[in-house]
């Protein structure tokens, strides 16, 4: 009797301690960054890298005072948005890319709030993200009304609890026609959840995988159009929403 005993506690203490691993393998196998993302790392005339505790990309000319901090799509190496938050940093604008514990932003929704601590510099910060990261960039407007003037939604939505239809907050929310995980459906019915003046981008053709460089993803649609051609849409709708913040 004993013995069996000793083989349930095992068994009790054991379920929970192999779930928690596989979650963690899961969660670590994040969709790697393609060579276009990997080349955008390096500084030059235009921008300088900064590849630490955050990426952070900085204008060689005199920055705008609005900037972005973008936080990746769930199981996305952060690094595969290189290339666009560099283009937005090329127009003048301080962006920075948080990577997220698990590479889940659920985990970190407030990051945010360490990076506007840490440049002081920046007076007008937009948050943004793609998909479970707009989600989170999300909360974290609604959670942190003063600390964010903007919220960039990449193929994303926020979740019901985090209503920002009454928040004096410049949005854009960008999504792609044949989007199979943010469809179009899906980003319609949060109308509600956002400000009138929300700026609403469907980009024709565009599907999900195609606002980062990572490669196909799971339940997604082919896309209609390049990755680049989705992508320059994407950065002129985000620097559109910018320019409006840095605006006198």
């Amino acid at each position: 009797m004993k013995t069996f005993k000793k083989f349930w506690w095992i068994l009790l203490l054991a379920v929970p301690l192999l779930a928690l691993a596989g979650f963690v393998i899961w969660a670590s196998g994040a969709s790697a960054p393609m060579p276009e993302a990997l080349a955008a790392l390096q500084s030059d005339g235009q921008v300088t890298v900064q590849n630490s505790q955050w990426l952070i990309f900085r204008p060689v000319a005199t920055p705008s005072t609005a900037g972005l901090i973008f936080y990746p799509g769930g199981k996305v190496d952060y690094r595969a948005y290189a290339p666009a938050l560099r283009a937005i940093a090329a127009q003048g604008y301080t962006t920075v890319i948080a990577p997220m514990p698990l590479n889940l932003a659920v985990f970190a929704p407030d990051r945010a709030a360490n990076i506007i601590a840490a440049l002081p510099e920046v007076k007008q910060w937009a948050v943004g993200g793609h998909s479970l990261g707009g989600s989170m960039a999300a909360h974290f407007a609604y959670a942190h009304p003063n600390a964010v003037q903007g919220l960039v939604l990449w193929a994303s939505y926020p979740a019901s609890s985090d209503n920002l239809s009454s928040h004096n907050l410049a949005v854009v929310s960008i999504s792609g026609t044949l989007d199979g995980l943010a469809t179009p459906a899906k980003v319609e019915a949060s109308r509600p959840l956002l400000p009138a003046a929300t700026r609403w981008v469907p980009i024709a053709g565009g599907d999900h995988a195609q606002f980062g460089w990572y490669g196909p993803q799971a339940g997604d649609n082919p896309a209609a159009i390049s990755r680049e051609e989705q992508q320059k849409q994407v950065v002129a709708a985000t620097l559109d929403l910018l320019q409006s913040l840095s605006a006198p």
